[in-house]
């Protein structure tokens, strides 16, 4: 345990000097950092393999069971920086309410491949820019039985701190890549046995309860960006495009909302 009085201290600069977009490439050429906040999330991302390199404490959460607990696991070589509160406050974007923060190397994604061969269901994240979106879909996923996650490079990145902490870490558990920026992404699904189906406000679109839908062995669902929706092209180039049935005059729901819905509705098996 070491103990920190100032954020000054060059000790945790990568704590405090980087924001997300900066540590995606820390480690660049050879990857990049990310952190975690809240012992659940920090956990999860253990578990899944994420390397950690440091920790950062709040002083009175550092004897409780939980943190204790976190860190009994961790090698003894990994620094554990201890601060009052009011100092890790100071960090920009932080308001620490669970005492921990863990700095991690970002494990190596799946090959999409691998991820479109071994799922089912899977969901499909074209330029779904807000984390917290990002975040509230995956836990969806985790918690309704999707296979995975495949987004668009223009995605919020589901391991930015505000996504893993939405997701309650489940963006460490949910197999996800990304498609090869540029890529025919659609084409790719459907040689690899999917069904693509776009959620989307047109004049074509089935409700989502058709059992044309759940008859399909592989199926891919397309969710789009929260200001203009799915481009057309991933439309036109869909099997199916579908609504949920909504009451009083409502259009749509919010993609997070939407994705927890048709989830629910696709993954179930009676």
């Amino acid at each position: 345990m070491i103990r920190i009085e100032s954020l000054e201290d060059s000790r945790v600069d990568i704590f405090t000097k980087y924001n997300e977009a900066q540590l995606y490439h820390y480690f660049e050429p050879n990857g990049g950092a990310f952190i975690a906040e809240t012992p659940e999330v920090i956990k999860r991302a253990l578990a899944m393999g994420a390397q950690p390199l440091a920790f950062l404490v709040e002083e009175k959460a550092y004897e409780s069971d939980v943190v204790q607990e976190l860190l009994s696991g961790v090698d003894s070589d990994v620094d554990v920086f201890v601060a009052r509160l009011e100092v890790i406050n100071k960090i920009t974007g932080f308001n620490l309410t669970r005492g921990v923060l863990a700095a991690c190397r970002r494990p190596a994604l799946p090959q999409i491949s691998s991820l479109l061969q071994s799922a089912k269901r899977i969901a499909i994240l074209e330029d779904v820019m807000n984390p917290t979106n990002v975040g509230a879909i995956f836990r969806s996923a985790a918690a309704l039985g999707v296979d995975g996650i495949v987004l668009t490079h223009d995605s919020a990145d589901p391991f930015y701190r505000r996504a893993a902490r939405v997701a309650m870490g489940t963006v460490f558990q949910v197999p996800w890549t990304y498609f090869e920026k540029g890529s025919d992404y659609v084409a790719t699904l459907k040689e690899n046995g999917f069904s693509v189906v776009s959620m989307a406000l047109k004049d074509n679109a089935i409700s989502l309860d058709s059992p044309i839908l759940k008859e399909q062995e592989k199926l891919a669902v397309v969710f789009g960006t929260e200001s203009t929706g799915i481009k057309q092209e991933t439309i036109d180039a869909s099997d199916f495009v579908t609504i949920i049935p909504m009451h009083h005059g409502v259009d749509s729901l919010n993609v997070a909302a939407a994705s927890a819905v048709t989830f629910w509705e696709l993954c179930r098996t009676n």
